[in-house]
């Protein structure tokens, strides 16, 4: 863990992302580019600094509404292609035919990617690795289950990924992997808090839904370690006030 953390203390190189106009807006998560100057960047980021629903969040259980939420209905049926360093990321593009059911809605898998250590905590509790699976309904709308990795025995299923992790931003590598590895990735135990937020990234958008999932999965320092030195710093927005919003359990 100490590599880790010297890894983290290590100045971010900002990695552009496109927006509206002819320029792009650079943005990281150290220095004058970092989560705290994000809302200053431009007017397209505005609502990370005046948002009253952002993500990430600590997800205090001692004050969550205890509720019978309905179980998230996973139905993935198509793999992977490619692994993608966007420059804050890793992310795994996902064939169309993924999908998870909730609220009556289908939300389409776009997409999944990972923050070390996690963007999102549990009773003030960080983890060394969480893993967002972003979707979305016909109308653009997002949900995004969030899954844990505490530091345990080699994650065999993410070893399929991490073979793979391209090393520099923009970079592509093929990575075949299966419905079933994506699914392979899931606790049993898929059961979730539940709450309503923002993209964790700007432009922050608000109006998402977020379902963690309570039961972590296993990872090893090496793995852990092999992703931090990829990105060379911690790509994590601190977390935001609940203010006014109930969090379901």
């Amino acid at each position: 863990m100490k590599k880790i953390g010297i890894l983290f203390g290590k100045l971010a190189v900002f990695a552009s992302l496109a927006v509206a106009g002819e320029h792009a807006i650079q943005w990281g998560y150290t220095g004058h580019g970092g989560p705290e100057r994000w809302g200053e960047l431009s007017d397209d980021f505005k609502m990370c600094m005046l948002g009253r629903n952002q993500s990430p969040i600590d997800l205090r259980t001692d004050i969550a509404f205890e509720t019978k939420l309905k179980p998230i209905v996973f139905s993935y049926y198509s793999g992977v292609n490619e692994i993608i360093d966007n420059g804050h990321t890793e992310k795994v593009d996902i064939n169309p035919g993924s999908f998870i059911m909730i609220d009556g809605i289908r939300f389409e898998l776009k997409q999944f990617h990972f923050h070390t250590p996690s963007e999102n905590k549990i009773d003030g509790k960080s983890y060394p690795l969480e893993a967002h699976f972003v979707h979305a309904d016909e109308q653009g709308n997002l949900a995004v289950v969030a899954l844990m990795f505490e530091l345990g025995k080699r994650n065999e299923t993410l070893q399929r990924m991490w073979r793979k992790l391209p090393e520099r931003p923009n970079e592509k590598v093929a990575c075949s992997m299966t419905a079933a590895d994506v699914m392979a990735l899931l606790p049993k135990d898929r059961s979730y808090y539940r709450y309503n937020g923002s993209l964790t990234t700007p432009p922050c958008s608000e109006g998402v839904r977020w379902l963690v999932l309570k039961k972590p999965v296993t990872v090893s320092k090496d793995q852990v370690y092999k992703f931090a030195k990829i990105m060379g710093h911690a790509n994590v927005r601190p977390v935001q006030p609940l203010n006014a919003r109930v969090i379901l359990k």
